[in-house]
């Protein structure tokens, strides 16, 4: 089958939840493991250069004010949209269950009319999956319209309350062993919620700016590099997974197997390389990528730590960008893994700053297993389309 058709991102919407949270309200929030301030929070807080960012969470009560799909329900009812919707697409890291889908208790939350609904997994590259699977619905003529949406509610899982257990058992251990504290904290200081939203058409909208999708490329290195980001298992001595089904259930609190942890060693060692050299340069070779074609930069930055190696990565794979193509919101939108690139491109478009004609490259990488994404939008008016 060959698809001929174009996509365009018509409308766009962000949604975070409650009122941004500084660093200093973190530990008052998520509260302090043991009863202790973190000895990580201030070491990551400095290297991540975020000031804001949003949870969930009732500051005063603690208790969880939206779930994964009312907040992803949220975003899409931001797009105002009125007519009829054929496929909703949606990518996340954490649903707020196992089954069913979440694309399916979206649908619920929003109460529209049956249609096609699809969920996407993974961590941060889950939203542009989505949106892939949107795009293809549109250009294949499968339907006139779509939404695809990422979104992350993870704050509830990073609250004091799911660490006591390995606290107390390695408290002995961390004393010894600093680093060890820092790589299963670290995580409780860079991640946080939100949503965001687009809706796709088969034509681009009759009043302002349109984003028509060019391509977009999805690459795991999955085939070299072993897992580096996990939740739901263990990563064992050999780097292999052990997975949740695999321990007793008496287990899965005293070992965190539900909590999110990263090898930091192969992250800070790899991610760059792995996922925007590689992807760069599949790039330029299968769609003709040049820095010359390239007018905004948007990338998913977990913290600003990576961006000097990502401007060295570029510069080594003959790709370099100036500061000023640059756009991220990371400082006060904080790192909401998948809804990271939604929540990017809608402040932009909002922001007044983009022409007709402007040529935006958007990158997402995922350090699950090492998977790097790379999509190319341009800027349109209905007049020149």
């Amino acid at each position: 089958m060959t698809c001929s058709g174009k996509a365009y991102i018509t409308g766009t919407s962000a949604f975070l939840p409650n009122a941004p949270v500084r660093n200093d309200e973190i530990e008052s929030i998520l509260g302090m493991i043991g009863g202790k301030p973190s000895r990580a929070r201030r070491i990551v807080l400095r290297n991540n250069g975020i000031r804001e960012r949003y949870y969930a969470i009732d500051p005063a009560s603690g208790q969880v004010t939206h779930t994964n799909a009312q907040l992803t329900a949220a975003a899409i009812r931001g797009l105002g949209m009125t007519e009829h919707l054929d496929c909703l697409v949606t990518g996340t890291s954490l649903p707020d269950q196992m089954m069913p889908n979440h694309g399916v208790m979206v649908h619920g939350e929003l109460g529209i009319p049956a249609c096609e609904v699809v969920s996407t997994a993974g961590i941060c590259v889950a939203g542009v999956a989505a949106l892939k699977y949107a795009c293809m619905a549109i250009v294949c003529g499968f339907a006139k319209n779509a939404v695809a949406t990422g979104s992350e509610v993870v704050s509830p899982v990073l609250q004091a309350r799911h660490f006591p257990a390995e606290s107390e058992q390695r408290l002995a251990e961390l004393e010894a062993n600093p680093e060890i504290a820092f790589e299963q904290d670290f995580l409780r200081w860079m991640l946080s919620d939100g949503a965001g939203a687009f809706r796709l058409q088969d034509a681009p909208r009759r009043n302002g700016l349109s984003l028509r999708i060019d391509w977009i490329d999805i690459l795991s290195q999955a085939n070299s590099m072993e897992v580096c980001m996990v939740a739901g298992g263990e990563k064992q001595a050999d780097g292999s997974l052990k997975g949740w089904q695999a321990f007793p259930p008496a287990e899965w609190a005293s070992r965190s197997i539900f909590s999110i942890k990263q090898d930091v060693r192969l992250l800070n060692a790899n991610v760059t390389d792995q996922t925007l050299g590689k992807s760069l340069q599949k790039a330029m070779a299968t769609h003709g990528l040049a820095p010359g074609a390239v007018d905004w930069f948007l990338p998913h930055m977990s913290s600003e730590y990576f961006r000097m190696p990502m401007i060295d990565c570029m510069a080594a794979t003959a790709f370099p960008l100036g500061q000023e193509k640059w756009f991220t919101n990371l400082h006060n939108k904080g790192n909401t893994g998948s809804a990271s690139i939604f929540i990017m491109v809608d402040e932009l478009l909002d922001s007044g700053r983009l022409k007709a004609g402007d040529r935006l490259l958007c990158f997402v990488p995922e350090s699950g297993r090492f998977t790097g994404s790379l999509m190319h939008l341009t800027a349109v008016d209905h007049a020149d389309e």
